[in-house]
């Protein structure tokens, strides 16, 4: 049986030791500034992405991981003859689950050991989705396995965050449900979480405190009777207040794992700073 190796992209932004422990490969997306091309969490990292974010008079947009570096990534795993299963960002957020297909196609030979999963969500949410079928595969599992621990997975995932601002939600069009929010009152606070692969409005809650505390009991919410419970912060240069909400919430849903992540230079273009949130898996 052949080994199986798992692959990613850059917005689930699993921390690098996990991604080293369970040697998982990570294709980037792109942002780009201007005439500037930058390869999402390569050449760019959150902390110089969020500086060059107060003084820019041009806004960055984003853009799908290349075709290029999903056949470079493949072939690579392939010569050390892996069978390779990718879990990619939603395919209602980004062409990146395209990429992967194309890149695939591009491949002279082993196309037939490529598997391509769509997470319908991004973050650390995609990120226990790669990392249930890693752990798995570590363990030996075959690829029929892996997929059927991704769809698992991927049926008990889930994300709730908040954000300072639709605006650049809203800018970049990866809302559906933001005309509701528009024009809210002063120091109101939306929740948002990604269903069904899209980014959709929850509710809104008036104070940072009171959404912060909105997004632990919804998580709570969901996570209730389901052990054991993983969970991750999600955070746009907010590190501070996400350390004390992942510390919250593990103690509210007695989390057997917890993760403290940011989210990547791609997912803040859209998210905008000062966002904090938390990812879960849930019984399993």
């Amino acid at each position: 049986m052949a080994k199986v190796a798992i692959v990613t992209d850059s917005t689930a932004y699993i921390p690098a030791e996990l991604l080293k422990q369970y040697n998982i490969s990570t294709v980037p997306l792109a942002v780009i500034w201007g005439t500037e091309t930058y390869e999402d969490g390569v050449t760019i990292q959150p902390s110089e992405f969020y500086q060059k974010l107060k003084t820019a008079k041009v806004m960055p947009t984003t853009s799908q991981a290349s075709i290029l570096n999903m056949r470079n990534t493949f072939q690579r795993l392939l010569a050390e003859e892996y069978e390779v299963f990718g879990i990619f960002i939603s395919s209602k957020l980004s062409g990146t689950v395209q990429s992967a297909m194309q890149g695939r196609d591009e491949l002279t030979s082993g196309k037939d050991k490529v598997h391509i999963f769509d997470s319908e969500t991004t973050a650390m949410a995609m990120g226990f989705q790669a990392l249930a079928a890693a752990r798995a595969a570590a363990q030996g599992a075959s690829i029929a396995d892996c997929f059927a621990i991704a769809e698992k997975a991927r049926a008990n995932t889930g994300v709730y965050f908040m954000v300072d601002t639709l605006e650049y939600l809203h800018r970049g069009g990866r809302i559906n449900s933001a005309s509701k929010f528009l024009g809210t009152l002063l120091n109101m606070k939306p929740i948002l979480t990604v269903q069904n692969g899209k980014v959709e409005a929850v509710e809104r809650v008036r104070t940072k405190v009171k959404a912060l505390d909105r997004v632990i009991e919804i998580v709570a919410e969901k996570t209730q009777g389901s052990n054991p419970v993983h969970i991750a912060t999600l955070n746009a240069n907010a590190e501070e207040d996400a350390k004390a909400l992942l510390e919250k919430t593990a103690k509210v849903v007695n989390a057997t794992e917890t993760i403290f992540s940011g989210v990547s230079p791609v997912i803040g273009t859209h998210t905008g700073p000062g966002t904090l949130g938390i990812a879960y898996l849930a019984g399993m």
